[in-house]
Protein backbone atom coordinates (compact mmCIF):
# COMPACT_ATOMS: atom_id res chain seq x y z
CA UNK A 1 0.00 0.00 0.00
CA UNK A 2 2.81 2.27 0.84
CA UNK A 3 4.46 1.80 -2.55
CA UNK A 4 1.02 2.42 -4.47
CA UNK A 5 0.67 5.49 -2.47
CA UNK A 6 4.09 6.59 -3.33
CA UNK A 7 3.31 6.27 -7.13
CA UNK A 8 0.47 8.12 -6.96
CA UNK A 9 2.70 11.01 -5.76
CA UNK A 10 5.32 10.71 -7.80
CA UNK A 11 2.70 10.58 -10.47
CA UNK A 12 0.77 13.75 -9.56
CA UNK A 13 4.39 15.59 -8.85
CA UNK A 14 5.18 15.11 -12.26
CA UNK A 15 2.28 16.42 -13.98
CA UNK A 16 2.33 19.27 -11.87
CA UNK A 17 5.60 19.68 -12.86
CA UNK A 18 4.65 19.59 -16.76
CA UNK A 19 3.04 22.31 -16.75
CA UNK A 20 -0.56 20.72 -17.11
CA UNK A 21 0.23 19.59 -20.57
CA UNK A 22 1.35 22.65 -22.74
CA UNK A 23 4.27 22.72 -24.96
CA UNK A 24 7.12 24.39 -23.42
CA UNK A 25 8.59 27.33 -25.78
CA UNK A 26 11.35 30.01 -25.18
CA UNK A 27 11.29 32.84 -24.95
CA UNK A 28 12.96 35.19 -27.76
CA UNK A 29 16.10 37.16 -27.09
CA UNK A 30 15.40 40.51 -26.02
CA UNK A 31 17.58 43.55 -26.85
CA UNK A 32 17.89 46.84 -24.52
CA UNK A 33 15.59 49.63 -26.27
CA UNK A 34 17.58 52.26 -27.73
CA UNK A 35 16.62 55.97 -27.81
CA UNK A 36 17.57 57.49 -31.08
CA UNK A 37 18.09 60.98 -31.32
CA UNK A 38 16.72 63.76 -33.44
CA UNK A 39 17.82 64.01 -36.69
CA UNK A 40 19.81 67.14 -36.94
CA UNK A 41 22.68 68.22 -39.17
CA UNK A 42 25.88 70.50 -39.69
CA UNK A 43 28.16 71.18 -42.17
CA UNK A 44 31.47 69.76 -42.40
CA UNK A 45 34.37 72.08 -42.90
CA UNK A 46 38.08 71.15 -43.42
CA UNK A 47 41.37 72.07 -45.62
CA UNK A 48 40.12 69.24 -47.82
CA UNK A 49 38.87 70.13 -51.70
CA UNK A 50 34.99 68.67 -50.19
CA UNK A 51 32.13 69.66 -47.76
CA UNK A 52 29.24 67.81 -46.78
CA UNK A 53 26.65 67.59 -43.89
CA UNK A 54 26.81 64.99 -40.75
CA UNK A 55 24.79 65.00 -38.02
CA UNK A 56 25.32 66.95 -34.83
CA UNK A 57 25.52 63.55 -32.17
CA UNK A 58 28.34 62.34 -34.40
CA UNK A 59 32.10 63.64 -34.13
CA UNK A 60 35.09 64.25 -37.03
CA UNK A 61 38.43 63.00 -36.44
CA UNK A 62 41.71 63.11 -38.57
CA UNK A 63 43.24 59.79 -38.13
CA UNK A 64 46.78 59.59 -37.99
CA UNK A 65 47.53 55.96 -39.42
CA UNK A 66 48.17 55.32 -43.20
CA UNK A 67 46.51 52.39 -44.92
CA UNK A 68 47.44 50.77 -47.99
CA UNK A 69 44.63 49.56 -50.61
CA UNK A 70 44.71 46.47 -52.50
CA UNK A 71 46.52 48.17 -55.15
CA UNK A 72 49.10 49.96 -53.25
CA UNK A 73 47.72 52.88 -53.28
CA UNK A 74 48.83 54.63 -49.80
CA UNK A 75 46.01 56.24 -48.77
CA UNK A 76 47.13 58.66 -46.00
CA UNK A 77 44.03 62.09 -46.41
CA UNK A 78 41.96 59.53 -43.37
CA UNK A 79 39.03 60.76 -41.21
CA UNK A 80 36.49 59.30 -38.87
CA UNK A 81 32.88 59.85 -38.49
CA UNK A 82 32.07 58.30 -35.20
CA UNK A 83 28.95 57.53 -34.09
CA UNK A 84 30.13 57.04 -30.41
CA UNK A 85 26.81 55.87 -28.33
CA UNK A 86 25.60 53.52 -31.29
CA UNK A 87 29.78 52.43 -31.31
CA UNK A 88 29.96 53.02 -35.14
CA UNK A 89 32.55 54.29 -37.42
CA UNK A 90 32.25 55.50 -40.63
CA UNK A 91 36.05 55.62 -42.19
CA UNK A 92 36.75 58.39 -44.99
CA UNK A 93 39.26 58.12 -46.94
CA UNK A 94 40.39 60.73 -49.22
CA UNK A 95 43.09 61.13 -52.14
CA UNK A 96 43.90 63.26 -55.19
CA UNK A 97 43.86 61.61 -58.41
CA UNK A 98 47.18 62.33 -60.60
CA UNK A 99 46.33 60.01 -63.51
CA UNK A 100 43.78 57.65 -65.28
CA UNK A 101 45.76 54.79 -64.02
CA UNK A 102 45.20 55.34 -60.57
CA UNK A 103 41.91 56.63 -60.83
CA UNK A 104 40.88 53.25 -62.13
CA UNK A 105 43.12 51.46 -59.30
CA UNK A 106 41.26 53.13 -56.87
CA UNK A 107 37.63 52.14 -58.13
CA UNK A 108 38.92 48.88 -58.36
CA UNK A 109 40.02 48.71 -54.46
CA UNK A 110 36.59 50.36 -53.78
CA UNK A 111 34.63 47.00 -55.49
CA UNK A 112 37.38 44.47 -54.13
CA UNK A 113 36.85 46.06 -50.51
CA UNK A 114 33.03 45.72 -51.25
CA UNK A 115 32.96 42.51 -52.39
CA UNK A 116 35.74 40.91 -49.57
CA UNK A 117 31.79 40.91 -47.25
CA UNK A 118 30.94 38.10 -49.61
CA UNK A 119 32.13 35.72 -47.32
CA UNK A 120 29.33 37.15 -44.47
CA UNK A 121 26.99 38.25 -47.32
CA UNK A 122 24.28 36.72 -48.96
CA UNK A 123 23.68 39.48 -51.56
CA UNK A 124 25.69 43.21 -52.24
CA UNK A 125 23.59 45.75 -54.16
CA UNK A 126 25.49 48.28 -55.82
CA UNK A 127 23.92 51.46 -56.81
CA UNK A 128 25.00 54.05 -59.03
CA UNK A 129 25.42 57.54 -57.64
CA UNK A 130 25.64 61.00 -59.98
CA UNK A 131 25.12 64.50 -58.89
CA UNK A 132 26.54 65.72 -62.58
CA UNK A 133 25.80 69.31 -61.81
CA UNK A 134 28.06 69.08 -59.09
CA UNK A 135 30.34 66.49 -61.16
CA UNK A 136 30.25 64.20 -58.19
CA UNK A 137 30.00 60.44 -59.45
CA UNK A 138 30.02 56.81 -57.43
CA UNK A 139 28.92 53.96 -56.21
CA UNK A 140 26.89 52.72 -52.98
CA UNK A 141 27.40 49.00 -51.62
CA UNK A 142 24.84 48.21 -49.42
CA UNK A 143 26.21 44.72 -48.21
CA UNK A 144 23.23 42.64 -46.58
CA UNK A 145 24.05 39.92 -44.10
CA UNK A 146 26.60 39.75 -40.73
CA UNK A 147 28.90 41.58 -42.29
CA UNK A 148 31.56 43.37 -41.15
CA UNK A 149 30.66 46.76 -43.05
CA UNK A 150 27.12 47.36 -43.96
CA UNK A 151 27.63 50.22 -46.54
CA UNK A 152 30.40 51.40 -48.56
CA UNK A 153 30.76 53.96 -51.24
CA UNK A 154 33.35 56.31 -53.34
CA UNK A 155 32.70 59.66 -54.87
CA UNK A 156 34.53 61.29 -57.52
CA UNK A 157 34.90 63.86 -59.92
CA UNK A 158 36.64 61.31 -62.07
CA UNK A 159 39.71 63.48 -62.77
CA UNK A 160 40.76 64.95 -59.96
CA UNK A 161 39.41 63.88 -56.64
CA UNK A 162 38.37 60.38 -54.57
CA UNK A 163 36.76 59.73 -51.26
CA UNK A 164 35.74 56.06 -50.28
CA UNK A 165 33.75 55.92 -47.25
CA UNK A 166 32.77 52.40 -45.31
CA UNK A 167 30.77 52.35 -42.00
CA UNK A 168 32.20 49.78 -39.27
CA UNK A 169 30.50 48.77 -35.78
CA UNK A 170 33.62 48.44 -33.25
CA UNK A 171 32.16 44.84 -32.47
CA UNK A 172 30.68 41.46 -33.66
CA UNK A 173 28.68 42.45 -36.59
CA UNK A 174 25.08 40.89 -35.78
CA UNK A 175 22.17 42.02 -38.00
CA UNK A 176 19.34 41.02 -35.69
CA UNK A 177 20.68 43.56 -32.78
CA UNK A 178 22.10 46.10 -34.65
CA UNK A 179 18.86 46.30 -37.94
CA UNK A 180 17.05 49.66 -35.95
CA UNK A 181 20.87 51.34 -35.61
CA UNK A 182 22.26 50.55 -39.01
CA UNK A 183 19.20 52.03 -40.76
CA UNK A 184 18.87 55.00 -38.40
CA UNK A 185 23.20 55.52 -39.66
CA UNK A 186 22.38 54.29 -43.36
CA UNK A 187 19.75 57.57 -43.48
CA UNK A 188 22.68 59.41 -42.47
CA UNK A 189 25.20 58.42 -44.81
CA UNK A 190 22.75 58.93 -46.96
CA UNK A 191 22.05 62.48 -46.23
CA UNK A 192 25.89 62.76 -45.87
CA UNK A 193 26.25 61.57 -49.55
CA UNK A 194 23.37 63.69 -51.19
CA UNK A 195 24.79 67.01 -49.74
CA UNK A 196 28.38 66.42 -50.35
CA UNK A 197 30.05 69.18 -52.77
CA UNK A 198 33.75 69.79 -54.27
CA UNK A 199 35.03 72.87 -53.23
CA UNK A 200 35.25 75.16 -56.30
Amino acid sequence: MKGFAATIFAVLLLSACSGGGTDYSPKPRGFYRIDFPKKEYQDYQSPYPFTFKYPVYATIEKDTQSRVGPNLINMTHLLNMQFKQFNATLHLSYETVPSKQVFNQLVEDARKLAFKNTVKSPRIEQVNLAIPEHKIWGIYYNIDGNAASSAQFFLTDSTHHYLRGALYFNNEPRLDSIQPVLEFIKKDVGKMIESFRWKQ
